[in-house]
């Protein structure tokens, strides 16, 4: 049988080499000298704290001794949650997951560890250590998989949470996985959930799955609303604790979303109405400085669009007024820029609008949109890419249908690259497609540099012949 070493015994060799005391080694480490005593003599575990200190004494690296006391003091004797929730802490300030995992994975054949495990998950969640929290999440989610809880729901919002990013397929597999457990999370934490998860879908373009969270959102924000208003229900900052936006935000988005997707159908007309719906919000009840900021908001992106939906119906009329709306808005955030400047490209694309002189007006946004760094928020890290990757898109279609095959190549292989970057297989092929349109146009050098991200394509199966 492998003997394992002890923390105490390596601290008692420290001791003889260095040819110091007890007391000399507590006086220097602030460790009392009693608590050393007693760790060498009686085994007694030092505290977590206690080792930090002992370990920074010994001019050793943060953490040096995790594995072992894990081993020693967790492993070999009965747990105790006292010792075991400041070493999670720890472990997580330090990024030691696989500590994490050797504890945890010691003490989750007792199921009444899930909840405390939770609490510590929140804790690190709200911390934004977000690596040791997912696995914990996934811990006591595993643990409770057959409970219809409240607790497990919250996990799996959760995990989606973190591991929603750049790569697409993750995010779809992450927000599948998530939606079946909407239902099971408090009625007013449905309302951010419904919210984040239709951002998901929007960025993967999954218009019919939009719509139907969209409008469920609304729904269920409705009858809050009411009861709120009814006095029937919570108190109004407890309501406003728990929610991430002013409640009536939660139908007006709804009624934005659903008007993305009437757009993305080509339905303009439907689309409007929509729009028309957020716009008019004389309903909104509170008349607090936030709401108002969302009302304005609201009214803002309900100006843009109403312009965005005419213009993309081939009301080619407004083009002027838009141009001016998007000069007018200088600290417009890049998420918004992007989608307005998009909206020029496709009309320009759809209807041979020649749009030079607006490309030059705002050719230094254009320029910082393939340089954008990711917001936190959900919404903008999903959409920003994938909007950005679009707007370059249209930009090498529309200078390749004008015979600038410089910018144009340039701009559609960027986007051939960042398709394998976000896994977005429909950029993909629609790149292929318009590179081979024009490909007689592209020289050697070109022609190479496509080859190559074809091959890097068709190794990450983002396509097939």
């Amino acid at each position: 049988m492998k003997h394992t070493p002890t923390i105490s015994a390596k601290f008692e060799v420290y001791l003889k080499q260095n040819d110091m005391t007890l007391s000399q080694f507590a006086e220097y480490s602030g460790v009392h000298q009693r608590t050393l005593s007693n760790w060498i003599t009686q085994h007694r575990p030092v505290s977590v704290q206690q080792l930090d200190r002992i370990t920074v004494a010994m001019d050793l690296l943060e953490g040096y001794f995790y594995d072992l006391y894990i081993e020693n003091y967790i492993i070999e004797l009965s747990p105790n949650f006292r010792r075991i929730e400041p070493l999670l802490y720890r472990c997580a300030e330090l990024d030691k997951l696989d500590a994490i995992r050797r504890m945890v994975g010691h003490i989750m054949d007792n199921p009444l560890y899930a909840s405390r495990l939770f609490d510590i998950a929140e804790a690190l969640f709200n911390q934004r250590r977000h690596a040791a929290a997912l696995l914990l999440y996934e811990i006591v989610a595993e643990v409770e998989k057959y409970q219809h809880s409240e607790r497990l729901a919250i996990c799996q919002y959760r995990i989606f949470t973190i591991q929603v990013g750049d790569d697409q397929g993750l995010n779809l597999k992450a927000a599948t996985l998530f939606e079946p457990f909407v239902e099971r999370l408090d009625e007013i934490d449905q309302l951010d959930a419904l919210k984040d998860l239709a951002n998901v879908y929007r960025s993967l373009r999954l218009w019919d799955r939009l719509d139907v969270i969209a409008r469920k959102m609304r729904d269920k924000a409705e009858i809050q609303y009411t009861l709120e208003h009814q006095q029937k229900k919570r108190n109004h900052a407890q309501l406003e604790k728990k929610l991430s936006r002013p409640l009536f935000v939660y139908i007006t988005y709804a009624d934005l979303l659903c008007a993305s997707v009437y757009e993305a159908k080509g339905d303009y007309d439907q689309a409007l109405e929509y729009t028309y719906a957020y716009a008019n919000l004389d309903w909104v009840k509170e008349t607090d400085e936030n709401t108002l900021h969302w009302i304005k908001q609201f009214q803002d992106w309900a100006e843009g669009n109403t312009y965005t939906y005419k213009l993309l119906s081939g009301d080619i009329s407004v083009l002027n007024n838009y141009v001016e709306y998007i000069a007018a808005s200088p600290d417009a955030s890049e998420k918004e820029m992007i989608t307005k400047l998009l909206n020029i490209m496709m009309a320009a694309n759809r209807y041979q609008v020649d749009v030079d002189d607006i490309l030059k007006q705002f050719e230094t946004e254009i320029d910082s949109i393939t340089q954008q760094q990711l917001s936190a928020d959900m919404y903008t890290y999903q959409v920003v890419p994938e909007q950005s990757t679009r707007f370059k898109y249209e930009l090498a279609k529309y200078y390749l249908n004008k015979g600038n095959y410089s910018l144009g190549f340039k701009h559609l292989l960027d986007v051939l690259f960042k398709s394998l970057v976000i896994n977005k297989e429909a950029f993909f092929i629609s790149c292929i497609k318009l590179f081979e349109q024009f490909k007689q146009f592209a020289d050697f050098r070109l022609c190479t540099r496509y080859e190559s991200l074809i091959r890097e394509g068709r190794k990450e199966r983002l396509f097939y012949y």
